[in-house]
């Protein structure tokens, strides 16, 4: 069963959009524009606990990317998906639609397994579309290396069914096949089994067809070079506690990423910031 839920949370409601954001991680997890299901898919076993990341919804991944490399300790996907985030301001756009900023700073806890100084600042707007940005600042005295991603889980009628377009041409590091890096054709990605590819120098729109409800969703982005595609598929879901064994057929995630080839390296007192735009057309 999946658990209670026990953390503070932050609902944006306005004409065309509502959404739920949790403090624990700065965590997106519903985005529902009016007359639509939810654009995000979250899973009925996901924790809902203080330190606990969540599944679903859409995780911020920094400061590495899985496995931190030569840190096998180093808890997966870095800390800011799994820390309370504070609250900095909620305002009304002219639209009528919310926008919500929370952050996270470097400190004794973050220092522990990251040794540098930061400030994030994660501004989320729910609107005709969701725009959620990631700005990292260099608040320390040396430049910094640093990976991210905002891990979006989509929601689906049936992933089987549905394709991808938008990273044709492209070259991906296939994680599933001992990381080789293979082409990606001219044709619409389809999901057929376990998936996990990070897509390199990649900057277009992903659009995502989902014939069994009948719209597509499209991710759109500013200041990132990579995309990760991931769904378990039937194994990895069985393997997971935080994820229905059949869950899998209802999600696909397309992930804004820099990470990889693509890592960004920041020098002091400057900043750098992510965007992605979620819609349905």
């Amino acid at each position: 069963m999946s658990q209670p839920a026990t953390l503070p949370s932050a609902k944006l409601k306005g004409p065309h959009s509502d959404a739920v954001v949790y403090l624990n991680g700065a965590h997106v997890s519903s985005w529902i524009p009016k007359g639509q299901k939810d654009v995000l898919f979250m899973s009925g076993q996901s924790h809902l606990q203080p330190g606990k990341a969540i599944r679903g919804g859409v995780p911020i991944i920094f400061p590495w990317f899985g496995g931190r490399a030569n840190h096998p300790e180093s808890p997966a996907h870095g800390f800011a998906r799994t820390l309370i985030w504070n609250f900095v301001q909620c305002e009304q756009r002219p639209s009528g639609g919310c926008a919500l900023t929370l952050e996270l700073n470097s400190d004794k806890v973050t220092h522990e397994v990251w040794p540098f100084d930061f400030n994030l600042r994660f501004t989320i707007c729910a609107e005709k579309t969701l725009t959620m940005s990631l700005a990292v600042t260099n608040t320390g005295g040396q430049e910094f290396t640093f990976e991210e991603a905002l891990h979006t889980y989509l929601a689906v009628g049936d992933v089987r069914q549905a394709s991808i377009s938008g990273l044709a041409g492209t070259t991906f590091i296939d994680k599933v096949d001992g990381f080789k890096r293979k082409p990606q054709g001219p044709e619409p990605i389809v999901i057929t089994g376990e998936t996990d590819r990070v897509y390199l120098a990649t900057k277009s729109e992903c659009v995502i067809n989902d014939p069994v409800w009948g719209r597509k969703i499209f991710v759109a982005k500013e200041n990132s070079d990579a995309t990760v595609v991931w769904n378990p598929w039937i194994a990895k879901a069985k393997a997971m506690a935080d994820f229905g064994d059949e869950e899998w057929p209802g999600m696909v995630c397309v992930e804004t990423c820099n990470c990889a080839d693509h890592a960004i390296t920041l020098g002091a007192g400057k900043t750098h910031v992510m965007t992605a735009v979620v819609g349905v057309k």
